[in-house]
């Protein structure tokens, strides 16, 4: 008797029709990853760096124009000339190979040629989120073993960097302040300085190959502080092939870029894959609802970069009759809910969407090259020969992997949620995070099958159909993902348990009707006899958190469950979430009007399930 599809497991073995179709599907898309594969690898043979594309890119078309910013046209020779002056002078002030420098820079030109020109020195860069304030950005400074911090324009950057100069001072730092505005007392001006070096190359260009560090970018992984995953130049120039090869990206694309440099996507897919392929980048500085349409009319954009929550924006933005009036024919991104995938394509009229699935410090990605709405990729068995990975069973409370008695895992069946892993061949081990061992090897799954093996835990549970597409379920343990982040508890815990007033606090993720995600709560006990200052809490949670992982909850409890061993439970607090009617305890939403958090009630309720109220 045939297997009904619904009782197979995910492995590469398959069974029926469906599969059979869905290898025919996936033929193609096999053969062109391993055509990819093979010039990749004779990209690398041959010692391909950041450095060396960008080389090749502007040798192509130095008088091509590469950047615009507002009025701004900065051609590939343009760039490289600043690039050159950026790389003399870190390098005539003693800056070498492997040396580590940070950068706190907004979505600018100078960020740009900063990154090109410290890379032809072969300095890392340790690149700084925007949003960091305080003790974590200082723990991102310091694990990065940096020495020198570069301050792009705006005060926002100044002001954060000053509230750590003596912090700085104290670990010998030296900081350069770009921009016109004259530098504070412990800071130096940088771009006088740089405007007098010569824009020629290095008189000795430095050997940089692929497997060197390029650059550091922050994650919040699965507990306490950012840690930096590292980014290889073999690495970046691999993910900055991705487009070339699934969506046609050509010299004559122009890419709108909004997302910040400092993430994976902005840096790689947008600013790399053009330098790869000789195109154009459009830059602004922070993302914007008014201007975003503006802008790719105004740069004749053709390709944008996005995350789930950037479409949705759009989206609920007033409709205008030049919705349409535009010349983007290709969305690239991760995150897009499926009916805001086909809300976007239908009001804006784009003609391709291309979803894909990937960690900065993971090893492995998914493309959905079908424009299969809601999906991230394939998972026939055949690709899944090509492309080994696995979806296990997992207790969803902690996102530990479910063993059996003899320890191993166990496939989830078509349909079924189930922890994707991938894994780790013994000849490319996983080069995870900077700095302790125990931080890489807590994403390596060991003896999932078999005894000996080693998988890359992803941290996502993820759900493959009968057609044999792939799609994004959530995250797992203590992770939630919110504006395109992704929010450890535990780092967010740590901040709240020092405010005034609380004895303890628990914090979670909790899903928002009609938003991408799982917004920020906190169930806190208050200090005995002492009333909530909600006024002060907010100023408190404002300073010392970046926007998306500031608590939009609140919930004032006098008890919080934990386990056997003492932590945290989350899974009811999660399941309860912020709807007055089903919790007890006094519940309270952010305000930012009245820089407070006030009451929240049914009819507060109400209105932010139905999308009536702004977070």
């Amino acid at each position: 008797m045939k297997p009904d599809e619904g009782d197979e497991g995910t492995g590469s073995a398959g069974h029926g029709a469906a599969a059979a179709a869905a290898d025919r599907r996936d033929g193609p898309l096999i053969e062109m990853e391993k055509a990819q594969t093979a010039e990749f690898t004779r990209i690398l043979t041959a010692g391909g760096s950041a450095v060396t594309v960008w080389a090749d890119a502007v040798g192509r078309q130095p008088d091509k124009p590469f950047l615009l910013s507002g009025a701004e046209v900065h051609t590939y020779r343009d760039v490289d000339n600043m690039a050159n002056r950026t790389a003399n002078f870190f390098h005539r002030r003693g800056f070498r190979k492997g040396d580590t420098v940070a950068l706190l820079i907004y979505n600018e030109p100078t960020f740009v040629w900063t990154f090109l020109g410290l890379a032809k020195v072969g300095v890392k860069m340790a690149l700084l989120n925007t949003n960091l304030r305080g003790q974590a950005m200082m723990h991102c400074f310091r694990i990065a073993g940096a020495t020198s911090l570069v301050v792009g324009q705006g005060q926002p950057l100044l002001d954060a960097t000053l509230e750590l100069l003596p912090e700085l001072q104290a670990e010998g730092a030296t900081i350069w302040l770009q921009g016109s505005a004259p530098p504070p007392a412990g800071v130096s001006a940088l771009d006088g300085l740089v405007q007098q070096e010569s824009d020629q190359p290095l008189p000795s260009p430095v050997s940089i190959t692929p497997a060197d560090t390029l650059c550091y970018i922050y994650t919040s992984g699965t507990t306490g502080l950012p840690k930096a995953a590292i980014i290889l130049h073999g690495k970046f120039l691999a993910i900055s092939y991705t487009l070339v090869h699934y969506a046609g990206v050509q010299s004559d694309d122009i890419f709108y870029i909004t997302l910040p440099m400092y993430h994976t996507s902005g840096l790689a897919l947008g600013l790399g894959t053009a330098i790869t392929k000789g195109a154009t980048v459009a830059f602004r500085s922070k993302f914007s609802v008014r201007h975003f349409w503006d802008d790719c009319r105004r740069y004749n954009a053709t390709v944008i970069i996005y995350i789930g929550e950037l479409l949705r924006y759009l989206c609920t933005a007033p409709e205008r009759p030049d919705d349409k009036d535009h010349k983007v024919r290709l969305a690239f991104g991760n995150g897009l809910r499926p009916d805001i995938w086909e809300q976007f394509q239908d009001r804006f009229g784009i003609p391709r969407i291309g979803e894909f699935y990937g960690m900065t410090e993971g090893p492995m990605g998914l493309i959905n090259v079908h424009n299969k709405v809601g999906a991230v990729g394939v998972a026939s068995p055949a690709y899944r020969t090509h492309k080994p990975f696995t979806l296990i069973g997992c207790d969803i409370d902690t996102g530990e992997p479910i063993r059996r008695k003899d320890g191993k895992c166990t496939e989830v069946k078509i349909g079924a949620p189930g922890l994707l892993v991938t894994p780790v061949p013994p000849d490319a081990p996983y080069t995870g995070y900077l700095g302790k061992p125990e931080l890489t090897e807590k994403k390596i799954l060991r003896n999932v099958f078999q005894d000996g093996d080693a998988f890359f835990n992803t941290g996502d549970l993820m759900m493959i159909d009968r057609d044999y597409f792939i799609y994004f379920v959530d995250r797992v343990g203590d992770t939630f993902r919110w504006k395109g982040e992704n929010v450890a508890t535990t780092e967010v815990a740590q901040v709240l348990s020092k405010m005034a007033g609380v004895q303890e606090v628990n914090v979670y993720g909790v899903k928002v009707p009609g938003q991408d995600g799982r917004a920020g709560m906190a169930s806190i006990i208050p200090q005995p006899g002492q009333k909530p200052d909600f006024r002060r809490w907010y100023r408190y949670i404002t300073t010392k958190l970046p926007t998306y992982a500031r608590p939009l909850f609140l919930r004032l409890t006098q008890q919080i469950q934990v386990t056997g061993t003492f932590k945290h439970q989350k899974a009811a607090l999660v399941k309860e979430g912020f709807d007055p009617r089903r919790v007890k305890d006094p519940l309270f939403v952010i305000d930012n009007a009245k820089k407070s958090y006030v009451s929240l009630g049914e009819t507060a309720y109400r209105k932010i399930a139905g999308g009536q109220a702004r977070l």
